[in-house]
């Protein structure tokens, strides 16, 4: 792998800290994780015990007080384990952000030492089975009563979802606001709470050990204290915080397509046929020279944009190229891998074939490559 330019040794010093970690504590446990369909609570609990989880967060609140860059580190590590891992990347830069961003100091001093130890596990929910990437159409409502907001409605597709304590619930609370997503609000659900249930742990195609559920709240009694920032302003909020969980999901992808090269490589090399290694082929160099292309030129781009991201710019236009095509990327490198791999790549022995099952989903999640092409679109004023 490519060391980033803004990496300084005490980012090295973190990585080989984390990799040492996970050689021990995921490696060896990651296929029995597989199988199980699930990653043990105690395995979060060591993550936090080694300030692996939620790093960015203040020192007050028990964190590290550590930048992005710390993030990059333990988003390429978990990934290069395996795809499943990526419950902790949505724990550290995606849920836990919002708490930080928007929460109150009492919310903050409640909620966050919990996130940064392992004790709370955070999932965000907003695809409902009639709304995905359309957030301004959700259906789960929100209605203020007394002290409590009284919530109705299901969720699905939740990542974390089985394994969560604290959930960040996308609601309508002014469900006749003018346009739909001004009448948006976030809640944060408790497991416990009266009316919250925990649905059916889904039986995806791949991400096997990555717990992902439906949740039902059926008059679901949360306090009005657990309200993030105000009334209505859910929408903007979310919007405000897309830019990282995509370009989270950018990195998962081209740390995915060099984790694919990299087997491939030293399998070529190894495997022969017709009496010559495979990687002697024309046809076998060509592929895998067009892969290290793109994987370089998704490198210069990723770093160019965890840059400009940290020094606080406006970049959803470029996130957004950088999701759809480092994710469509993957794709593709992961069938050419396969290939090269012959009847093996087919083998769940290899770790190939668990990639080739992992990495579809990352074009559908996060908004779909679908939506960032009409993101990019309307941003160029078409």
């Amino acid at each position: 792998m490519v060391k980033y330019r803004f990496e300084e040794e005490e980012h090295v010093m973190f990585r080989k800290s984390l990799r040492k970690f996970l050689e021990k504590e995921a490696i060896p446990n990651y296929d029995q994780w597989e199988k199980d369909r699930l990653i043990p609570k105690s395995f979060w609990k060591k993550l936090g015990d080694m300030g692996f989880l939620c790093p960015q967060v203040d020192e007050q609140y028990g964190g590290l007080g550590l930048d992005f860059r710390y993030a990059v580190v333990i988003g390429e590590e978990m990934e290069r384990v395996g795809a499943s891992l990526t419950g902790v990347g949505l724990h550290n830069d995606i849920t836990v952000p919002y708490i930080e961003a928007y929460g109150n100091e009492e919310q903050k001093q409640r909620w966050l030492p919990g996130c940064v130890s392992g004790d709370h596990i955070t999932a965000i929910a907003m695809t409902e089975p009639g709304a995905g990437s359309d957030l301004a159409n959700i259906s789960t409502t929100a209605v203020r009563d007394g002290d409590n907001y009284i919530v109705n409605g299901q969720k699905t597709f939740i990542t974390n979802g089985i394994n969560s304590t604290l959930v960040l619930v996308v609601v309508k609370t002014d469900p006749k606001a003018e346009p739909k997503h001004r009448g948006i609000s976030l809640l944060m659900v408790e497991e416990g709470m009266p009316g919250f249930e925990k649905g059916r742990k889904l039986d995806k195609v791949g991400l096997h050990a990555q717990d992902t559920s439906e949740l039902y709240f059926e008059d679901c009694i949360v306090p009005a204290a657990n309200l993030i920032g105000e009334e209505n302003k859910g929408f903007t909020y979310l919007m405000e915080k897309l830019q990282q969980e995509r370009l989270v999901v950018a990195l998962a992808a081209q740390i995915a397509s060099e984790d694919m090269l990299d087997m491939t490589l030293e399998y070529v090399k190894s495997r022969k046929a017709f009496g010559k290694p495979i990687g002697s082929f024309q046809n076998s160099q060509f592929k895998l020279v067009e892969m290290a292309t793109e994987i370089e030129l998704g490198h210069s781009f990723l770093e160019s944009l965890i840059e400009e991201h940290m020094a606080g710019k406006d970049i959803v236009s470029k996130v957004s190229m950088a999701k759809y095509w480092l994710t469509d990327t993957a794709k593709k490198i992961s069938g050419d891998c396969m290939q090269l791999h012959g009847g093996y790549g087919y083998m769940e022995e290899y770790k190939i074939a668990r990639r080739y099952r992992d990495i579809p989903v990352a074009a559908i999640y996060a908004g779909s490559n679908e939506i960032m092409k009409t993101i990019i679109a309307k941003r160029m004023g078409l």
